[in-house]
């Protein structure tokens, strides 16, 4: 039996490479190799420019000021990525559900994965939980996966490094009203 591979996996993988864009077509199958895809043909440079073309889609619907632009935009990636849900038993790793054509190159199987992906997170864990880091300086994407729903920064890093800002700036704060 396999888990839906198009929720937090997707969103996880499409965050990481929308922070670090792969450089070539190695790259790209090799971090789709350790994010666990089955890679069923070889990676070339087209998959590269359609997966910063899927990315790019991405990035407007996580950056979306309200949860109807996002919506619309998660939808526009869907009606171009998606097609009917099918059985598959590809690889012989088990039967699970598609939701894109069959024998796509690998730019094509992750616009799927990432569009529907978002989808299935936005719907399931709520349409605010998908974000850039709240420090100003960082621009960092994240998918909130957090039991509350409330995760504002991409690392406990940047946590420690903003809670350290407001902790200066109450004591300089307190120190000119004293």
């Amino acid at each position: 039996m396999h888990l839906n591979p198009y929720g937090e996996d997707a969103v996880n993988l499409a965050a990481d490479l929308a922070n670090r864009p792969p450089a070539d077509a190695a790259e790209l199958a090799d971090r789709c190799r350790v994010a666990g895809l089955a890679l069923e043909h070889p990676v070339t440079e087209r998959d590269v420019v359609r997966t910063r073309t899927a990315l790019d889609a991405w990035e407007k619907v996580v950056d979306a000021t309200d949860e109807c632009e996002r919506a619309e935009l998660v939808n526009g990636m869907l009606a171009e990525a998606a097609a009917y849900p099918r059985l598959t038993d590809h690889m012989g790793s088990g039967w699970h559900l598609h939701y894109r054509d069959d024998q796509q190159p690998l730019g094509g199987v992750l616009f799927s994965l990432i569009s529907v992906g978002t989808a299935l997170h936005l719907a399931g864990r709520g349409m605010h939980r998908l974000r850039r880091c709240d420090v100003t300086e960082c621009t960092t994407i994240f998918a909130d996966t957090s039991r509350t729903g409330r995760q504002r920064y991409c690392s406990q890093r940047c946590a420690n490094r903003d809670a350290v800002r407001r902790h200066r700036a109450n004591r300089g704060s307190a120190k000119a009203s004293a």
